[in-house]
């Protein structure tokens, strides 16, 4: 028995010498990566107006309002977790800590499915923007997926990289897409609304405009545009000063997406005018997107428009390398903790980077996109549409059990923080109402395809059912051949990256 124990604990402080580069992001770059992620043009561009039309209309910006304070609301928990508890393993290691290691291992598995479903999808809708743009503007006709595994190769290559390489990216490419829609907005406050031919209302945040239309749809589709700010806790190990810098981050993100989308959906709405508005949009079919290009050409004229078209891109791009990040850095962490193979846990010697799971993110994302392509699917109303839904499900799944899983981790560990609005009140708001979208995403997912009857309504998110299998069993598999390992799964790490407990096995077995 002493050899077993003496053999476990050497493979557990083996796997734990696999590290992250330490002191890497502050709160800017942290919140760089998670904005990327909800990709603000792309969804000003893509989700506002399908929002708009198959939602409330006019009252989306009043939806922002209220799924931003949600949002806030579930980020007062979870950020009072991060101030406790250091990993890489974001969901997977606060439900585990809070909901005990067999609902850990679910999550683990349901993570990887969701941010994979988000970073495989989003590659449909970047190539047939980038092949859009290129044929229309340059003359260049090639296949969508030339893009696609042009792109796929860049951000393998930045993933394969250390983290400031991605940093210093996204920087760039989301500064430039955050300056072309503010120049936009601005546009629209000076001129006026309706091309110009009436002043600007504050009628969007009314009751009447918020209650007019679909408004769950309309929740849906803004919780949808948020998806990827809540990765700030995936960079903790390589965060400076994680235990405040996470929490900053996470506040930052949120605030920032959140006035962002409420801004410019208000800007756009009075762009156009609230008077028929989704008769407008229903005109644009089957493009409803091409409305934010419309008030481009209307307010900024040919040139800024052509230059928003090609952000547009680059926004989708970097929503690309952000997912990636975050589907190598859940895959690294699973890898060290047993729940996936080892080799997925290693690091780069030179880069500390999760090069594996950034190869492996890579491999898997050339293949199905491959099987897309041979079986001639279409980008972005199959591959993108398909993919990109089910994995805002299952992160939809992830917030709310993490939620829970805060309540019962201060209640374990009364010591660490009383206050009961940031350990009870505000995770049991959230949990209940992300759980609330939750179910009524599956419940509305055929709506969400955009088919009511297909039997892909329930195929797709039954997946996550047996991903939640999947990592159950995982979990189990581990107690049975590595208990020590299955004890410590989802570990607080601390500042040098050892693994320390809050509280003893048996609290968490």
């Amino acid at each position: 028995m002493s050899h077993q124990s003496s053999s476990a604990q050497g493979e557990i402080e083996k796997r734990d010498s696999q590290k992250l580069r330490r002191g890497t992001l502050g709160v800017l770059g942290i919140a760089f990566f998670v904005v990327s992620a909800a990709a603000p043009l792309t969804a000003m561009a893509g989700g506002a107006p399908v929002a708009m039309l198959y939602g409330n209309g006019a009252g989306i910006p009043a939806a922002y309002v209220v799924v931003s304070v949600l949002l806030l609301i579930f980020s007062v928990g979870y950020t009072t977790m991060a101030r406790h508890h250091t990993s890489t393993g974001a969901f997977y290691s606060y439900i585990t800590r809070g909901l005990k290691q067999p609902t850990g291992g679910a999550s683990a598995i349901i993570a990887v499915l969701g941010y994979n479903c988000m970073s495989i999808g989003l590659y449909g809708l970047f190539g047939a923007a980038a092949a859009g743009f290129a044929s229309d503007h340059l003359g260049i006709d090639m296949a969508w997926y030339v893009y696609v595994f042009i792109a796929m190769a860049i951000v393998g290559l930045c993933g394969y990289r250390q983290v400031d390489l991605s940093v210093k990216v996204l920087v760039v490419l989301v500064t430039l897409e955050f300056l072309i829609v503010l120049i936009l907005d601005l546009m629209i406050l000076v001129k006026g609304g309706e091309g110009g031919k009436s002043g600007i209302s504050l009628s969007p945040f009314s009751w009447d405009s918020f209650t007019s239309g679909s408004i769950t749809i309309a929740l849906l589709f803004n919780f949808a545009a948020f998806i990827g700010f809540e990765a700030t806790t995936l960079y903790s190990e390589e965060a400076k000063d994680p235990k405040r810098t996470v929490p900053r981050a996470t506040y930052v993100a949120v605030l920032t997406i959140g006035l962002f989308y409420t801004v410019t959906t208000w800007l756009m709405v009075n762009g156009q005018g609230a008077v028929g508005l989704q008769d407008f949009l229903g005109g644009l079919k089957p493009d409803p997107t091409a409305f934010l290009f419309v008030l481009g050409d209307t307010y900024m004229g040919s040139s800024l428009t052509t230059l928003m078209s090609l952000l547009f891109v680059s926004s989708v791009f970097a929503a690309l390398l952000a997912f990636h990040n975050a589907v190598a850095r859940y895959l690294f962490a699973l890898g060290r903790e047993g729940l996936v193979p080892s080799v997925l846990g290693r690091t780069h010697p030179k880069h500390q980077s999760p090069h594996v799971g950034s190869l492996a993110q890579t491999t898997l994302a050339f293949v199905v996109v491959l099987v897309f392509v041979l079986a001639d699917k279409d980008p972005v109303l199959e591959l993108f549409t398909w993919l990109t839904n089910l994995g805002t499900l299952a992160i939809l799944v992830l917030m709310s059990l993490s939620s829970f899983a805060v309540i019962a981790f201060f209640a374990a560990n009364r010591g660490l923080d009383s206050n009961l609005w940031r350990t009870v009140i505000a995770p049991a708001i959230g949990g209940i109402g992300m759980g609330l979208v939750a179910v009524y995403a599956a419940a509305k997912f055929g709506l969400l395809l955009g088919n009511p009857e297909s039997s892909l309504r329930w195929i797709l998110p039954a997946l996550i059912v047996v991903a939640a299998v999947v990592g159950l069993g995982a979990a189990l598999r581990l107690k049975s051949v590595a208990p020590q390992m299955y004890a410590q799964m989802g570990r607080n790490r601390s500042d040098d990256g050892t693994a320390v407990g809050e509280r003893p096995t048996e609290a968490v077995g």
